[in-house]
């Protein structure tokens, strides 16, 4: 029963990380993207962060919240459905380090095709995501593992 209900677990985790990648990769790729005529990139560790930190209230709340945190937000499903579609994930090192290569593959093939801005910021931000994510596995899995070992 339990290695049934743990197969589904695994199955379902594939699936929905599969969906999120195609949704990632609209919003990043398609979704109101503009081209422009020159490569745009940011290589200055925490400019961008310290910029939409000190004009927030110039840029408004929503932009700051969506840049900074929402490059955090987008990051949590692979630091959390990794882990639980296979073993190889289920090391915070592999799955934060798997989160950093996706990250910097994306904003790699930004600057490639001139579509957004490559960002050192932005791949320090989805790595925190991706580990923030690994974090919130880890904490469920110990949660769950206790649950288990008191109810026996």
């Amino acid at each position: 029963m339990r290695k049934q209900k743990g197969k589904r677990l695994i199955i379902v985790s594939r699936l929905l990380f599969i969906i999120y990648l195609l949704i990632l990769m609209f919003f990043v790729f398609i979704s109101d993207r503009e081209v422009y005529d020159n490569y745009r990139y940011n290589l200055t560790l925490f400019k961008e962060i310290k910029r939409f930190w000190n004009y927030g209230w110039k840029l408004g709340t929503k932009a700051m919240l969506l840049n900074l945190m929402g490059n955090v937000f987008v990051f949590l499903p692979i630091g959390f459905f990794l882990p639980l579609s296979h073993n190889y994930w289920k090391n915070m090192l592999t799955a934060t380090l798997t989160g950093f290569l996706v990250s910097l593959a994306i904003e790699t093939t930004q600057l490639y095709f001139k579509i957004g801005v490559f960002d050192v910021d932005d791949l320090l931000l989805n790595t925190v995501g991706a580990f923030i994510g690994y974090w919130l596995y880890a904490c469920i899995r110990a949660i769950r593992r206790s649950s288990r070992e008191h109810s026996k």
